[in-house]
C-alpha cells in the first residue's frame, strides 16, 4: 500500500491510492457492499456507548474523490457486525443486516432512503433477545444467515427475501431454522465455510477458547478443530475465501493470528506475529488463497503471504501505517485491489 498518487494510462486523470471519509462518531462495524452497480458503497455502524447509535451508507463519488453520506438510520444499541446480502450479480433486494440486541434485515429503497424490513428474536419465550455478537451470511443460499450470542447459541435463521426483483411491497421475514448449543461460554463469532458445495458447513469461536466446526446436516456433533492452550477467548473467525481447508483466528488481547488447517486439528499451520500490540480484525483476500491482511491496536493493516506454509512466516509483504487504533478491516470481494480500515471516526479505503 502506499500513499502515492497513481497516475492513469491515459496520462489525464489521477486515481488515489487512499481515500479518507470523517464520520460524526467514533466508528466501529463496516462493510463493503457487494452490488456490481455499487462500486465503493460501504456501510458502517457507529460506536456510542447509549442507546442512541447509527447506521450510515457511504458511496465514494470517483469524479470529485470525496466520499458521500447517503443515508442514516438509528440504531439503539452499537452495531457488532454490518453485512450485506452476499449478491453478486444484483438480483436480489438491496439488503444489508446488522446484529446488536437482535438481528435486523434493511432494505435500501434508493440512495437516500433505508427501511427496517425485520426484527428477528432467537427468544421464542421471551421479548428481548440475548446480545449478539456477530452474524454470517451465507454466500451460496442468501436465504441463510447465522448469529451467534452471548448465551452459548448458534442460531440458523431462514430468510424469505420476496425475491423477484422490483416487487419492493413484498416485506422480508425470517424464521428460526435450527438453534443450537455451540459452546460451554459466550459464543463471540460465526462463519460459513464454502466446502463441500458452501452450505452446509460453518464455524464458530467462543470464550471456551475453542474453534468449533457444524454440519446443517448433522447438528447432533461438532468438531473441535482447535482449542487455545490458555483457554483465552477467540474473538474472530474467518475462513480463506478460496480455499476451506484455511481458517484464521486470534485470542482476547493477542498480537499474532493464527492460521488452522482443518485437515490437521489442533495444531496452528502458522502463527503471524508482526503486530506490536492486540490484533483487532483480520480478513482474508476474496480473490486469492494465499493472502490475508490483519489490523490492530499497533495502528498497522498487514498483509501476509502464507503460500510458503507450514514453513514459518516471518514478515509481512505489505505495511500501512495508520493514524488511530484500527478496529475494523474488510477486503472487498468485488474489487479485491481495495481493503477497507476502520480507526476513531475515520474511514480509509486503501489500493493494495
Amino acid at each position: 500500500m502506499s500513499m502515492s498518487v497513481g497516475q492513469a494510462s491515459n496520462g489525464s486523470v489521477k486515481r488515489k491510492e487512499i481515500y479518507k471519509y470523517e464520520a460524526q462518531w467514533q466508528l466501529y462495524s463496516m462493510n463493503w457492499s457487494i452490488r456490481p452497480d455499487q462500486r465503493f458503497r460501504l456501510a458502517l455502524g457507529s460506536f456510542v456507548e447509549e442507546y442512541n447509535n447509527k447506521v450510515q451508507i457511504v458511496r465514494l463519488n470517483e469524479d470529485s474523490a470525496e466520499f458521500q453520506a447517503l443515508a442514516t438510520v438509528d440504531h439503539p444499541y452499537p452495531t457488532t457486525k454490518i453485512m450485506w446480502i452476499p449478491d453478486s450479480k444484483g438480483n436480489l433486494p438491496d439488503l444489508f443486516a446488522t446484529t446488536g440486541d437482535y438481528l435486523r434485515i434493511w432494505r435500501v429503497i434508493d440512495d437516500s432512503e433505508v427501511r427496517q424490513e425485520a426484527l428477528l428474536n432467537n427468544n421464542k419465550n421471551s421479548d428481548f433477545c440475548a446480545p449478539l455478537t456477530s452474524f454470517d451470511w451465507n454466500e451460496v443460499d442468501a436465504n441463510i444467515l447465522g448469529t451467534s450470542s452471548i448465551d452459548t447459541t448458534c442460531t440458523i435463521w431462514g430468510l424469505e427475501t420476496g425475491q423477484p426483483i422490483g416487487r419492493v411491497g413484498v416485506p422480508v421475514t425470517g424464521h428460526v431454522k435450527t438453534q443450537l448449543i455451540a459452546h460451554d461460554k459466550e459464543v463471540y463469532d460465526i462463519a460459513f465455510s464454502r466446502a463441500g458445495g458452501g452450505r452446509d458447513m460453518f464455524a464458530s469461536v467462543g470464550a471456551d477458547g475453542s474453534v468449533r466446526m457444524f454440519d446443517l446436516r448433522h447438528l447432533e456433533h461438532s468438531t473441535i478443530i482447535y482449542e487455545d492452550p490458555n483457554r483465552k477467548s477467540l474473538l474472530r473467525l474467518a475462513w480463506n475465501k478460496q480455499d476451506p481447508n484455511y481458517l484464521a483466528t486470534m485470542a482476547l488481547d493477542a498480537n499474532e493470528v493464527i492460521i488452522l488447517d482443518v485437515r490437521v486439528p489442533c495444531t496452528p499451520v502458522a502463527r503471524l506475529r508482526n503486530h506490536r500490540s492486540c490484533v483487532n480484525g483480520l480478513a482474508w483476500a476474496p480473490h486469492s488463497s494465499c493472502h490475508l491482511c490483519t489490523a490492530g491496536e499497533d495502528k498497522q493493516a498487514l498483509i501476509w503471504d502464507i503460500q510458503q506454509m507450514p514453513r514459518a512466516i516471518e514478515d509481512p509483504i505489505l505495511a500501512y501505517q495508520a493514524q488511530g487504533e484500527i478496529n475494523q478491516i474488510q477486503w472487498s470481494a468485488t474489487q479485491p485491489d481495495w481493503i477497507a480500515i476502520c480507526y476513531n471516526n475515520h474511514l480509509e479505503i486503501l489500493r493494495v
